[in-house]
């Protein structure tokens, strides 16, 4: 990606994980790279009255191999395919805990506040 364009944004996390990204959301391949003749591309102007120190960012992770046409989009389609094929798994598990935890067991209905 363009480290000198604006609307770029690295942020590490104590665990060491770093989140490359566009702000502005134009660079559908991040981390790896921008679009060519990107509309939103502005070069970083100096920051007036800032103190900068050394910038250390950690490598970015190599492109991921095998997909059909070896964007960053196509690696997102197949975990979103993922997460679609269990999602209404996951929203009936999470229901029968919400109704488990608010049916009223025995103690409940014995020591229950009248109203």
């Amino acid at each position: 990606m363009r480290t000198e364009c604006k609307n770029f944004e690295s942020r590490s996390y104590p665990n060491g994980d770093t989140v490359r990204k566009c702000n502005i959301d134009l660079a559908p391949d991040a981390p790896w790279r921008c679009p060519e003749n990107c509309p939103g591309y502005e070069r970083r102007l100096a920051d007036a009255a800032w103190t900068h120190g050394s910038l250390a960012i950690p490598a970015t992770p190599p492109e991921p191999a095998g997909l059909d046409d070896g964007s960053a989009a196509a690696v997102l389609d197949a975990a979103e395919d993922i997460v679609n094929s269990i999602g209404s798994d996951v929203m009936a598990e999470v229901q029968a805990e919400r109704d488990a935890a608010n049916k009223p067991g025995l103690l409940k209905r014995i020591f229950r506040k009248k109203r």
